[in-house]
């Protein structure tokens, strides 16, 4: 029998369903696994006894005849969803023990429901998971509680900012769990671990109860083992919500269907038949390391094999979607973050004249030095006489990179590429040079910057140097609303493929 901990989110919904394993044995098994593991950094808190009742009352459901595919599935969710439960602090000191009064509405439908819309799909909720601060950063290193590590190499970074639910899925402490993407923290961090990730398109996933880091481009999405489990967790945690007012506004979505649902003309040995993937010319440089373009390549040739055609195409502005991002997301950031000032909640500090002193210390105290820089960078760009030169500017330009892949899908189904152009990087090693890992995204800044869907699918291994054994990840990007394309074209792969299959020595 396959070992609880090697059990995806379906493998172990069948599981449940047939009774041949109990929600309570399944939680009590991946606490143990977690005790273990606290030195990987992935789990800032972690709820044993809360869980372990929550499986209880699954099984008891389960008993009494009901049935669902992630009920009494174990997972966690990254600590950027406020939780009443578990304090949830954002990777923060500037919100450390702070208890939310309400859970985020994708905590919610995981769990056990939006109040008077029923039950949610009974999800057990383990903890949570470490974070960059506030979501702001590639790599995990900007915690304040510390990084989390790769689990494949843990002298390097597990991507950001969901990197503590990628080293989580990686290591096996869980089946999946919840993250953010807001310019490639879903994509990246999957990359990075060998794992799966899918940000859906801006709307799809309800923002209420997210902590905000850039509201026009944070998006929520799963990490899991393969793309039948993202797809079923997607399913659980999308659909409109009257409380965010950028939720799409689109009846409720059944992704694990989509999925499954086959192409016209396709074979069993053909499944792609007719998928036309582009590949911009701009997502392989010259500067892209050579073992991931290899591994890259080797998983197109792959989607060839299965029935798909390669279309050359063109994202000419992808360049400058760095300059773009980190214009639009520090402003919105400035905006976001002013209020965390020590007066309703969080962190106060203890020494201060007056009220100006205190909204100087706390915040001076609080906020650690990333967050700090984009803060100063967002004001600026949206003070008196640098709105129209920087953020207008980048607004402009945003628009003209959506148009660009509007022009791709005349030609083209799905987008194809690397994630990232190398595999993770030593912790520490950019740390001082925050340029580097700012362009550690330019991949996945045009698809965010669009509100585009995009996931990561295994792809192999980096196989030279230090960086052998090192996780690559495809991306796909779709048009809107294309979730199930998506899904279906990184299952088919997954079913002729076994790398998203393969675990890191010793888990």
């Amino acid at each position: 029998m396959t070992a609880l901990h090697d059990m995806g989110v379906a493998d172990l919904g069948r599981a449940l369903a047939d009774r041949s394993v109990s929600s309570e044995e399944v939680t009590a098994h991946l606490l143990g696994r977690i005790a273990a593991q606290q030195a990987l950094g992935a789990f800032l808190q972690v709820d044993a006894d809360g869980a372990l009742a929550a499986a209880r009352a699954a099984d008891a459901r389960r008993a009494a005849g009901e049935t669902g595919p992630l009920l009494g599935v174990p997972i966690a969710h990254k600590d950027i969803f406020v939780t009443v439960a578990q304090p949830t602090t954002a990777g923060s000191k500037i919100l450390a023990g702070y208890r939310s009064p309400f859970d985020a509405t994708v905590v919610a439908r995981l769990g056990s429901g939006l109040p008077g819309q029923g039950p949610g799909a009974g999800a057990i909720s383990l903890g949570k998971l470490n974070c960059d601060e506030f979501a702001m950063g590639s790599a995990n290193e900007n915690s304040a509680f510390g990084p989390a590590h790769n689990p494949w190499d843990r002298s390097r970074v597990p991507g950001g900012s969901s990197g503590g639910s990628a080293a989580a899925v990686a290591a096996r402490l869980l089946p999946a769990a919840t993250g953010t993407d807001t310019g490639g923290s879903i994509r990246q961090p999957a990359s990075f671990t060998g794992i799966t990730g899918i940000k859906p398109t801006y709307g799809v996933c309800s923002r209420y109860g997210m902590i905000a880091f850039a509201s026009s481009l944070d998006q929520a999405g799963p990490l899991a083992r393969s793309a039948e489990d993202c797809a079923l967790l997607l399913s659980a945690m999308s659909g409109f919500d009257a409380r965010d007012a950028t939720s799409a506004q689109r009846p409720p979505q059944d992704f694990h269907a989509q999925m499954l649902q086959a192409r016209e003309g396709a074979s069993a040995a053909k499944p792609l038949q007719g998928l036309r993937i582009g590949l911009p010319k701009e997502f392989f440089p010259a500067g892209l390391a050579a073992d991931v373009g290899a591994a890259v390549r080797n998983a197109l040739a792959e989607l060839e094999t299965l029935g798909a055609t390669l279309v050359d195409v063109s994202l000419p502005r992808t360049e400058l979607s760095i300059p773009v991002y980190y214009i639009i997301a520090p402003a919105e950031a400035s905006s976001n973050l002013s209020r965390f000032d020590g007066v309703k909640f969080g962190h106060r500090a203890a020494k201060y004249t007056d009220l100006l002193d205190m909204y100087k210390k706390t915040r001076a105290e609080g906020f650690g030095a990333e967050v700090k820089r984009r803060i100063m960078i967002g004001t600026y760009v949206l003070s008196h006489g640098y709105y129209d030169a920087y953020y207008l500017q980048a607004q402009k330009l945003r628009r003209m990179i959506a148009d660009d892949f509007q022009a791709c899908f005349r030609q083209c189904d799905l987008i194809a590429g690397p994630v990232a152009p190398s595999v993770a990087w030593k912790l520490g090693e950019q740390g001082k040079d925050p340029i580097q890992a700012y362009l550690a995204d330019i991949f996945t800044l045009p698809a965010s910057l669009a509100g585009l869907p995009g996931m990561s699918v295994p792809a192999g291994f980096g196989g030279s140097g230090e960086s052998a054994g090192m996780p690559v990840g495809l991306q796909l990007i779709g048009n809107y609303f294309d979730e199930g394309r998506l899904l279906h074209a990184a299952h088919a792969l997954q079913q002729a493929t076994d790398w998203h299959r393969r675990a890191p020595e010793g888990c």
